[in-house]
């Protein structure tokens, strides 16, 4: 974990944060909101100084007397009108989010608005505007998609705009976290392209972000619950804790659909009907009450084209199909006779995984050559690449799960995962 947060608070300056907070300083102005002191008393910083790269220097492996991130401020930084700007920015560009975002858009102009950032959330999202765009960039369309998932909900009880703000705070910080670990490990490149040992630097960014909210901001204590919770889901399958059900609140259930549905639109091509089908491909790991307003959007969205024939499609449907099974069939076999504790929880995981994969795969009935209409055909491509989506995180999860093994055991995982992966994702192509 960060080296912030090895004694659970943020005594010293976390290296990536600052490297993000110093490139920022750059080209907007962020000074020293009081005099910064290590805990010794020795004067480090002055007050109203600007922050420069030889703030760095006199920071290196010092414990501080306040935490860095309350010492500063960014005096042009991101305010109310600026993310109400960019929500209307989403709204008014023809980009796949437009059809969802424009049935709400006096709410979201509105709620955008309305978002009060504490100084300490202010500092890191200014931050993350001008040293990481694309981070910034995701933050505001979560914060969009959150209020507008909250608004339709609202709608069916009377329109609260109170939770829609909250929705939006929620969604705008809920990767807040991930400034404290190094930028190439960020989850835009997650699915493709980390391997399992930089994933695990990954999966701690929720617990980060609610360390840094509850002990540095007055941010509600709803949102801190929410933005811990924002990558579990309801059948056990997320992380960093494998809620399930009623473990998450409400709110982390909605940041746990947005998130989703942004990963699905992140694909190349991919639009509404691709996030509609991510919300509702595996039965039970989403709130299906969230999953409409994206399903009602994506159907005014123009329809999806194949990349391929019927016969091909079918082709690789029934490669997957034998290849789940037999995933599910060898991880029986994999295993020694008394497995470890560590061994134990990763096939309990992959199997549980797979079984929720297979449960999905059978209910959409789109496997079956006589159930696919020619007006099917690319709706079962998009459920293929969601579940193949999920089964390029099966390996990661079983080995986070498994924790610290003998030389033996990290072998025995090894065989089981090829095992798990290899005709999976060859069936999935």
């Amino acid at each position: 974990m960060s080296p912030a947060l090895t004694d659970g608070g943020f005594q010293t300056a976390n290296p990536h944060a600052l490297a993000t907070i110093l490139e920022a300083s750059e080209t907007r102005s962020i000074i020293a909101a009081r005099d910064i002191f290590d805990i010794h008393g020795m004067k480090l910083w002055a007050r109203d100084q600007p922050v420069s790269r030889e703030l760095q220097r006199k920071l290196m492996d010092r414990a501080l007397q306040q935490p860095l991130e309350a010492c500063l401020v960014a005096e042009d930084g991101v305010t109310a009108e600026t993310l109400r700007l960019a929500v209307q920015q989403l709204i008014e560009f023809e980009g796949p989010l437009a059809p969802l975002l424009r049935q709400h858009t006096a709410a979201l102009q509105h709620g955008a608005g309305a978002v009060r950032l504490h100084p300490v959330a202010q500092l890191l999202l200014s931050a993350s505007q001008s040293a990481r765009p694309q981070a910034f960039a995701h933050a505001v369309e979560a914060m969009a998609v959150a209020g507008a998932l909250m608004h339709a909900q609202t709608l069916t009880r009377g329109a609260d705009a109170r939770l829609v703000v909250l929705a939006m705070t929620a969604g705008l910080l809920h990767d807040i976290g991930e400034m404290y670990i190094a930028p190439e490990f960020g989850e835009a490149d997650a699915d493709n392209a980390l391997d399992v040992a930089t994933y695990r630097q990954l999966v701690v960014h929720p617990h980060i972000g609610q360390l840094l909210l509850s002990q540095l901001t007055d941010c509600p204590k709803d949102i801190v619950r929410a933005i811990a919770e924002h990558h579990e889901h309801l059948d056990g399958s997320g992380y960093p804790h494998r809620l399930q059900g009623d473990q998450i609140s409400p709110l982390g259930r909605l940041l746990a659909a947005t998130e989703m549905a942004l990963a699905a639109l992140r694909q190349p091509g991919a639009n509404l009907h691709h996030a509609s089908v991510a919300l509702r491909v595996v039965p039970g790991e989403f709130d299906e009450h969230l999953a409409g307003p994206l399903a009602a959007a994506a159907r005014i969205v123009t329809p999806l084209v194949t990349r391929q024939s019927t016969e091909d499609l079918l082709h690789h449907l029934a490669q997957l199909d034998f290849a789940l099974q037999g995933a599910l069939n060898r991880l029986d076999t994999a295993l020694p006779p008394a497995p470890s504790p560590g061994l134990q929880r990763a096939a309990d995981l992959s199997r549980h995984l797979l079984h929720k994969l297979r449960q999905g795969w059978n209910e959409s009935g789109l496997w079956s050559p006589g159930a696919i209409g020619v007006d099917q055909i690319a709706e079962a491509e998009a459920v293929q690449d969601a579940l193949r989506t999920r089964l390029l995180t099966i390996e990661r999860m079983a080995r986070l799960s498994a924790g610290e093994l003998s030389a033996d055991d990290a072998e025995v995982l090894d065989q089981l995962c090829h095992s798990l992966t290899a005709d999976v994702k060859a069936g999935a192509n």
